[in-house]
């Protein structure tokens, strides 16, 4: 019997999660914490990730130790230091700051549709990751990457497209992540052995 399911996440262990929805097919590895996001249809992610503020698209391949719109601190205050925005934690008389958390959820990040995020990654908020690309393992992306584009390094920039721009367009065409988990099972032989190029000349 198939380990995932269209009816629930799959939820390791020592996960933390806080106002997140999840899609069919969906895992989540151990002891990752994810909040105030969405995670498409069969997307995943490995141990220790971190996502926060992020729409998730589908078949989207995370690895572990990921993180994924890491909050800032207010650097144009007086102090970066939670106690004035955690307040309630160290005064009893005190509240969070309610605006500050707002704004933080408000800087969304967007992961693309079969997507690859290399272990230890990170994806600053408000940041695009382009349909098809790859993040480098170790990679701080700090602007969008267009899709079916490889980013590495520090900050990210490209290495070389996956596909020519006329194969890449053909796949955002063809949408196959929009497929039913039929069609997929059906397709399963040709995801497998087909090159992209000869994958789209059956199925456009």
């Amino acid at each position: 019997m198939a380990r995932l399911s269209a009816d629930a996440p799959f939820i390791h262990p020592d996960c933390e999660i806080t106002d997140a929805q999840f899609g069919s097919y969906v895992e989540i590895g151990r002891a990752s914490r994810v909040a105030h996001s969405t995670i498409g249809d069969y997307s995943y992610c490995d141990r220790m990730a971190d996502i926060a503020n992020a729409e998730i698209g589908k078949f989207s391949n995370i690895a572990s130790c990921v993180r994924i719109g890491a909050t800032d601190h207010p650097m144009d205050k007086a102090s970066l230091h939670h106690f004035h925005y955690r307040s309630a934690d160290y005064f009893d008389d005190a509240h969070h700051d309610a605006a500050w958390f707002d704004h933080r959820r408000s800087r969304r990040a967007t992961i693309g549709h079969d997507t690859w995020l290399g272990h230890g990654a990170q994806v600053r908020p408000e940041v695009t990751i382009g349909h098809g690309a790859v993040v480098a393992g170790g990679a701080i992306v700090t602007r969008d990457v267009p899709p079916y584009m490889i980013v590495a390094g520090i900050p990210a920039v490209p290495l070389r497209a996956r596909y020519t721009r006329e194969i890449a367009e053909r796949m955002m065409a063809l949408a196959w992540w929009d497929w039913s988990h039929e069609r997929l099972r059906e397709t399963l032989d040709d995801f497998r052995t087909l090159p992209a190029e000869a994958f789209l000349e059956k199925y456009e």
